[in-house]
């Protein structure tokens, strides 16, 4: 049976920039939607349901940080994209502290924008039964990949959905290394990898969470100038 594909919501008031945009995600088989203000956005998340919107930040009247805004304070969880601009870098700490859940700078290119959809959609799609039970048991931690959380000596910890993606590359990697550029393609997206902590703060941050003694860890450990390796002990799966 073939799959439905995901349907992108484009916000955008340049009409040009989102007739390229619209062109290019048909011809990769997603379905597009446009919108080219923020009341017009708003409308459109409600009644076309999208799976994933490219929001651009800079809009007259209602900007694109208002729009993301309203709909996370309404308790819309749909993923998004934001198009910053490369002047203003405060607006994307501000969209991720909203609930972005990736930005672009524009300009950019067609291939990082695509690998950025793709990440992101791989992120916030949930994975089903038949296709991987998401349930993975260790002596004194069990990680549910399809709750986000891990189960430490009988205490549960949250997962973001970064670091939910970083436990799942790690797990389907088991036993071996696994590189930051690993990490940074196919979590993230990237495709031009940049020069960041984005990777080891995400990592500190898990082993708190998995790790009795984070210090000293006994199933995500470090192979020094390479990446990280998950050890999985006797594991089940």
């Amino acid at each position: 049976m073939t799959e439905t594909p995901a349907t992108v919501l484009i916000v955008d008031d340049e009409k040009g920039l989102v007739d390229g945009l619209r062109f290019n995600l048909e011809h990769e088989g997603y379905r597009v939607e446009v919108a080219h203000d923020g009341n017009e956005a708003l409308f459109k998340v409600r009644e076309a349901a999208p799976t994933l919107v490219l929001l651009d930040v800079m809009m007259p009247h209602m900007s694109g940080l208002q729009v993301l805004e309203q709909l996370r304070e309404g308790g819309d969880r749909t993923p998004i994209i934001l198009l910053t601009a490369k002047s203003q870098p405060e607006d994307k700490v501000r969209g991720l502290e909203l609930g972005a859940d990736d930005y672009v700078t524009k300009p950019f290119g067609l291939p990082e924008l695509l690998a950025r959809i793709r990440a992101v959609l791989r992120r916030t799609t949930p994975i089903t039964e038949d296709r991987e039970s998401g349930l993975h048991e260790f002596d004194g931690l069990t990680v549910d990949l399809r709750r986000y959380v891990v189960i430490r000596d009988g205490t549960e910890h949250a997962l973001s959905r970064f670091e939910s993606e970083i436990l799942r590359y790690l797990l389907a990697h088991v036993d071996q290394v696994v590189t930051r550029r690993d990490l940074l393609t196919n979590v993230w997206g990237y495709v031009n990898l940049p020069t960041t902590r984005t990777v080891d703060n995400h990592i500190a941050r898990l082993r708190k969470k998995i790790e009795e003694h984070p210090d000293e860890p006994r199933f995500i450990h470090t192979v020094h100038g390479i990446g990280y390796r998950f050890e999985s002990g006797t594991a089940t799966t």
